[in-house]
């Protein structure tokens, strides 16, 4: 699938890389002060895109982590919750259909997103805190999470 004008010019204006988890990054922000007694940035923050050929599997960090919506496509976020449900956040601007321009994604939860729209993109700012390690990244199989969450078979498979 060819990408949208606008998402190859936001990828050469940010110097966007491809993220482990699917779509497009650039670290904007890491804070200097750390959590004290720990090895860990106090805050971190990027840019992300995401295209309708790179969705964001489900993956699990160890902090809080807040998404704001910039432009493109609503985005929709997809959290499998301990108690065995599936949770879906629209991310976007129009706020008669629901969708949030603000979403957070608390520590620990299994979680991922796609596009609403497979042909357009999405440009979302993500900050994190205490701040992103890829030491706490954990990108799931298909299979393990099927095992946890049987009911939700449909998009698991996919958003892994």
């Amino acid at each position: 699938m060819e990408l949208p004008q606008r998402a190859k010019d936001l990828i050469e204006t940010f110097q966007l890389k491809s993220h482990p988890e699917g779509g497009f990054y650039v670290e904007t922000y890491r804070s200097a002060e750390t959590v004290p007694g720990k090895d860990r940035n106090l805050l971190t923050s990027i840019y992300f895109l995401i295209t309708g050929d790179s969705v964001s599997k489900f993956h699990r960090i160890q902090s809080d982590e807040c998404w704001y919506f910039h432009e493109g496509s609503p985005l929709l976020i997809h959290s499998l919750l301990p108690d065995g449900t599936h949770q879906i956040t629209e991310l976007g601007l129009d706020l008669s259909r629901q969708e949030v321009p603000f979403h957070v994604v608390p520590a620990r939860t299994i979680f991922g997103s796609r596009l609403k729209d497979d042909t357009a993109y999405a440009f979302v700012s993500c900050a994190v805190a205490p701040g992103f390690d890829f030491r706490d990244f954990e990108l799931f199989s298909s299979e393990d999470l099927i095992s946890l969450y049987p009911d939700h078979r449909s998009i698991i498979t996919k958003l892994t």
